[in-house]
């Protein structure tokens, strides 16, 4: 009878959990039916845990629509992770110097299973749509941090990544993955990726690797800007300029500096 007590709450704790991924920038709020139906819950299960979770403060319902969507509980342990992250304190301010100096939206990035999400960002004066910001998950393949850090990662794990859904996003967004394959080679060689119009049109990535004491690639730091203002002699400017922040990044991480490149 405990056994399955345990089990019972297990099993709701990951409900819950799963009612919270629901939500995204593209869908913020949703019905009780449309979770239901998502999750392939019944809607009382699924507005049994909708209530644990609001009186909680962790979703909210408007009284007028009946739609649900993330309360400001979710904002407060956010804020409370990334206040907490090591590579967010030491970077913040090489990241606002990036964008001084770039004029362009800078941010940080880490790898969480086969995802990819923003832990950092400061925005430029003149911030474009690049679909990037703190807590937001891209894909891995068609960003520029994302592919940088896949780059760093085993062939084992690259493969599983390369083997799922490979999603066109733009038509030069590339979804071979022995070309991937072949980028990610180039990559490792040169220390650093350039994208250009894979996830969004119009856009330009550039990112470098950030490392830490144990000489792991941890996050991967990257200046986005559109096209129109990132011409070629400008691309190899902000290029120049990620690669000296990943470089002074990596030694507030305890990265060796004999191991850098100047």
């Amino acid at each position: 009878m405990e056994e399955n007590k345990k089990k019972s709450n297990l099993s709701s704790v990951a409900n819950a959990l799963n009612i919270l991924n629901c939500f995204s920038v593209t869908q913020p709020e949703k019905r009780v039916t449309d979770i239901a139906l998502e999750l392939g819950l019944g809607k009382s299960t699924v507005s049994r845990l909708l209530a644990t979770l609001a009186s909680e403060g962790y979703v909210k319902k408007d009284p007028d629509t009946k739609k649900y969507s993330l309360g400001l509980r979710i904002l407060s342990l956010a804020s409370t992770l990334t206040a907490n992250l090591e590579i967010v304190r030491e970077a913040r301010p090489v990241l606002q110097q990036l964008v001084s100096e770039t004029s362009e939206s800078a941010q940080i990035a880490e790898l969480e299973g086969n995802r990819m999400i923003y832990v950092d960002q400061v925005k430029c004066p003149q911030p474009t749509r690049i679909l990037a910001h703190i807590g937001r998950i891209n894909p891995i393949y068609c960003t520029s941090s994302g592919r940088l850090l896949l780059a760093y990662q085993s062939e084992k794990r690259q493969q599983e990544v390369l083997s799922g859904e490979l999603i066109k996003y733009t038509p030069e967004t590339e979804t071979d993955p022995i070309k991937i394959q072949a980028d990610l080679e180039i990559i490792r060689q040169q220390g650093y990726c350039i994208l250009t119009n894979e996830l969004v049109e119009g856009i330009v990535s550039i990112s470098a690797p950030l490392w830490d004491y144990r000489e792991r690639v941890i996050s991967a730091i990257s200046v986005v800007g559109p096209i129109s203002r990132i011409n070629p002699e400008k691309l190899i400017f902000c290029r120049n300029r990620v690669l000296h922040a990943s470089r002074e990044i990596s030694r507030k991480m305890g990265y060796s500096s004999k191991n850098i490149n100047e």
